[in-house]
C-alpha cells in the first residue's frame, strides 16, 4: 500500500477524472463537518471528529465513500441508485454522489459520533 503524507498528496496521485469527483466530495464533507480533521488512515483520506467520521478512495473503476454500516442501512432508500455494501457507497466520477446526499450522510455520521461520546 502506497503511503501518502497528506490528503493533497493522495489526490495528486489519483487520475484527473476521479480526482475531480473526490475533490468535490472532500469540499462537501468539509462544508458539512468544518470541525473535522483530515488524516490519512489505511492509505486513504479520512475525516475524524470524535472518532472516524468518513473516508474516501479512488479505485480502478469507481470511487468509494466509507462510513458506518448503520447509516448506510438507515438511508438505504436514498442510496438505492448506488452500489452499497457494509458502510461503503460506490460511485463513479461521471455519476458522483449529490452534494445534498453527502451532507446528509456526514451530518448523520456526526450525530452518531456525538451520541457515542
Amino acid at each position: 500500500m502506497k503511503k501518502f503524507a497528506s490528503v493533497a498528496a493522495y489526490l495528486r496521485a489519483v487520475p484527473p477524472t476521479p480526482r475531480a469527483a473526490l475533490q468535490q466530495l472532500r469540499k462537501t464533507i468539509k462544508a458539512a463537518a468544518p470541525e473535522a480533521t483530515e488524516v490519512i488512515s489505511y492509505g486513504m483520506p479520512m475525516f475524524k471528529h470524535h472518532g472516524m467520521l468518513v473516508g474516501f478512495a479512488a479505485f480502478k473503476d469507481h470511487c468509494s465513500l466509507f462510513m458506518s454500516t448503520a447509516i448506510t442501512s438507515a438511508l438505504k432508500k436514498e442510496l438505492a441508485p448506488y452500489d452499497t455494501s457494509k458502510g461503503t457507497i460506490r460511485f463513479t466520477a461521471d455519476r458522483p454522489l449529490p452534494t445534498a446526499l453527502v451532507k446528509k450522510l456526514v451530518k448523520a455520521r456526526l450525530a452518531q459520533n456525538e451520541a457515542r461520546r
